[in-house]
């Protein structure tokens, strides 16, 4: 049945087209055609469904204590929050994005909840992500090596007692999958889950965590199989170090000369990538995932993301389960890339529609969802319904509406999200679940298994402090 959408202003194909009606039937726009002013009321805005194109699908970290400290301490304290129900974490994660305009988001999954198999646990997130009815692309992320620090982890669980140090022990030295392993179980994984909306990709965590045989195995399967890549690269000073360390003829270009670059390939972050490094990335067809709040909050540093572009590189916009009210507001984080990023004093980098409709072409690209987005006949009905009135609030003279929504645009705005046709989002609430009510059952359930993790919170200080020594001493890199 054909679902006509009134839009008094319709953000098309990087061009702005008013009074217009968007027909959508079976999942995919079958018409945009003139009309005469809707009287619908507020106005609306329609725009291409956003992306997440870089999370990891968890909890808050702030309800968990993991504050201020950099990525090094940071990803070690956010173990209090490993998911306690699979399908609610996930549901939960996946609706915040829903709500934010998001049509797909990509879940690199570090943390499991170790409650069930993996498989099983991945057939809970496509679970959860079908009930929210977004698409997302999946990656179970592997690591092999340096499990605390990027070394010798002895020197510092040394420095903790008896009980502490088994504790962490516990939490993170494992014995690593085999590469062989691993491809077998994404092989499995995506036997399970993979469909039209959901990609199944392959996921190693970052250099620093993956061996080298690991990494060419990765390398090797994409490569057979034209399976997608998503990895971390460079995110912090200490990554940076570690890596000038064990590659002195240069990261990138080792990844490049095993086979790992190339369009299948989305590396997130690249904040201390080199320009010669950008230039590798961007001639392999690869894309950069910037993650702009997050490294705020992590105190990363900032991307090279303008200069990334201006040599080509595709740029895509992720939230990193840290958005900067950690909110998953997607627009909000795209909002701040193109103010960092978009140019300095006359010289400008692209217009706000330019970066737009890049962020969601390269968001789509990442996460495997078809088509670039745009709203033209034939695509997929993927799209979302602002309140123009509430972000034209003046209207005092006509101001461009993309314009104005890189000035003061944020989820708050959005009234409807339409993914493959169906409305997952209608007057700002989700369709498919009831987020208030998952996330009310998730604090309790958190709230009641707080103290199964009470040794590691007493071990926390002094981790924290010995970690701290550990890569001043040994990645000092000021």
């Amino acid at each position: 049945m054909t679902t006509e959408v009134p839009a008094h202003s319709l953000f098309s194909d990087r061009s702005l087209l008013e009074n217009v009606v968007l027909r959508h039937d079976n999942g995919v726009i079958t018409d945009i055609s003139e009309t005469t002013p809707p009287t619908t009321t507020p106005r609306a805005l329609v725009l291409p469904a956003f992306v997440n194109a870089h999370d990891h699908a968890r909890p808050a970290a702030s309800s968990f204590g993991a504050l201020g400290m950099p990525l090094e301490s940071w990803i070690l304290r956010s173990a209090l929050g490993t998911p306690v129900d699979p399908y609610l974490t996930a549901a939960s994660a996946l609706a915040r994005s829903a709500r934010a305009g998001c049509a797909a988001m990509m879940i690199h999954y570090t943390r499991p909840s170790g409650a069930m198999p993996l498989v099983n646990e991945a057939r809970a997130i496509a679970r959860a992500a079908s009930d929210v009815g977004i698409r997302i692309a999946f990656a179970l992320a592997v690591r092999d090596q340096n499990p605390v620090v990027y070394g010798d982890s002895r020197p510092v669980l040394s420095e903790l007692s008896g009980d502490d140090r088994k504790t962490v022990e516990d939490l993170f030295v494992r014995a690593p999958m085999s590469p062989m392993a691993y491809i077998e179980l994404t092989d499995a994984i995506a036997a399970a889950i993979a469909g039209p909306k959901v990609d199944v990709q392959l996921g190693p965590a970052g250099m620093q965590w993956c061996s080298k045989p690991l990494l060419e195995a990765v390398a090797e399967n994409s490569a057979l199989t034209g399976r997608r890549i998503h990895m971390h690269l460079l995110e912090t000073i200490y990554q940076r170090a570690w890596a000038d360390q064990h590659f002195p003829g240069g990261i990138v270009r080792y990844l490049r000369d095993i086979g790992f670059l190339s369009e299948r390939l989305t590396l997130a972050h690249c904040i201390h990538a080199r320009s010669d490094e950008i230039e590798m990335i961007a001639a392999s067809g690869a894309r950069i995932v910037t993650n702009f709040s997050s490294n705020l909050h992590l105190r990363s540093g900032l991307a090279p993301i303008a200069a990334a572009h201006k040599c080509g590189c595709a740029i895509a916009v992720g939230v990193d389960g840290l958005a900067l009210d950690e909110d998953d507001d997607v627009l909000r984080e795209m909002r701040l890339v193109q103010m960092m990023h978009g140019g300095l004093g006359f010289a400008r980098t692209w217009t706000a529609s330019e970066f737009l409709a890049l962020a969601i072409a390269n968001g789509r690209k990442a996460t495997g969802a078809a088509g670039t987005g745009a709203l033209v006949e034939g695509a997929p009905a993927d799209f979302v319904t602002l309140d123009l009135d509430r972000l034209d609030r003046d209207r005092i003279m006509p101001v461009d509406p993309i314009d104005l929504l890189f000035a003061r645009g944020n989820a708050a705005l959005l009234r409807d999200v339409v993914v493959d046709g169906r409305k997952i989002v209608s007057d700002g609430r989700c369709t498919g679940v009831d987020l208030p009510a998952i996330e009310q059952e998730l604090r309790g359930i958190y709230r009641a298994s707080a103290g199964k993790l009470s040794g590691f919170q007493r071990a926390w200080p002094q981790l924290s402090a010995s970690l701290q020594r550990w890569f001043e001493a040994h990645l000092d890199c000021r």
